[in-house]
């Protein structure tokens, strides 16, 4: 199996340049037109067309980047199961999560896991993003999960799963009752929001500046069952992750605010300091983590 070969071709089909690729791979540029060069030499057939200005598959590059995605991903499985099979993974994994991810986006994830390695004792943190953050730079937590943004420079950060946020409220809101709303309707009301520091605040600031929406009075919970139960018994809105008020919208305590406007994600992320990097355990969980 051409291993190092594919994995380049891979990579070069994403990102569609052959300085790019060598700067991810650690390779020299040579090195990268070579690894292409021995594939179409293997499978005799032009893999890529280049031109000044882009760099795209031929149909045969298509065939094979799907297959060479199966291939490698049945390597990396196989490697890993024998990996368990030899050697059962023992000793002790931290974990820090933001509140979202780590109250309704973690948990049946981490049981999951922990059949897999019942040896592995695991201990989650769970914060905002910012508390996160630090625990993740000082050392204190081995992987951060956040779904907020970082600017700190010596972290390691990573997308992994793409967030659904929606407005809801109680089903007796005004709004609740309409079938659609415009985003101007949501002028001078009340909201209920995380407090500052976490993911969720972050993108609340950015939704009522960026829509130019005055609030007539903002309530600030730093926890997201609090927030829930304010909008059940009040008559306000907040702006939260599906995740959170999946249930309580299934049971018919919340509602969503259906608006005439593209839905909202983000994205949620792991960080990590490069020092964890080659951690048994780090490397494990993320592993899982990626291919959940």
């Amino acid at each position: 199996m051409y291993y190092d070969e594919l994995k380049t071709f891979i990579t070069l089909a994403e990102v569609k340049n052959f300085t790019k690729t060598a700067e991810i791979l650690h390779l020299s540029q040579p090195s990268v037109s070579l690894h292409i060069k021995n594939l179409e030499k293997e499978f005799q057939t032009k893999l890529f067309i280049r031109s000044p200005k882009q760099l795209r598959m031929t149909p045969t590059g298509e065939l094979l980047y799907d297959r060479a995605k199966q291939m490698m991903a049945l390597y990396e499985q196989t490697k890993q199961d024998i990996l368990e099979h030899h050697h059962s993974v023992k000793g002790g994994l931290k974990i820090g999560a933001s509140f979202t991810i780590g109250e309704y986006i973690l948990p049946p994830f981490l049981l999951d896991f922990q059949q897999r390695y019942p040896e592995l004792e695991l201990e989650v943190i769970i914060g905002n993003t910012k508390e996160i953050v630090e625990l993740v730079r000082s050392y204190q937590v081995d992987i951060g999960l956040i779904e907020g943004q970082t600017n700190e420079k010596e972290l390691s950060v990573h997308p992994f799963m793409q967030d659904e946020l929606v407005i809801v409220a109680s089903n007796r809101h005004e709004l609740a009752q309409k079938e659609e709303v415009a985003i101007t309707d949501l002028q001078n009301e009340a909201w209920v929001a995380r407090e500052v520091g976490s993911g969720t605040r972050e993108y609340f600031n950015h939704f009522i500046r960026s829509n130019g929406l005055k609030v007539k009075s903002l309530m600030i919970i730093s926890s997201n069952q609090g927030i829930k139960e304010m909008l059940i018994n009040g008559n306000a809105l907040s702006l939260l992750s599906r995740s959170v008020v999946a249930r309580d919208i299934e049971h018919g305590h919340l509602s969503v605010i259906r608006l005439k406007h593209p839905p909202f994600y983000r994205m949620f992320s792991y960080i990590y300091s490069p020092v964890m990097e080659n951690k048994q355990t780090v490397l494990i969980f993320l592993d899982r983590l990626q291919n959940r």
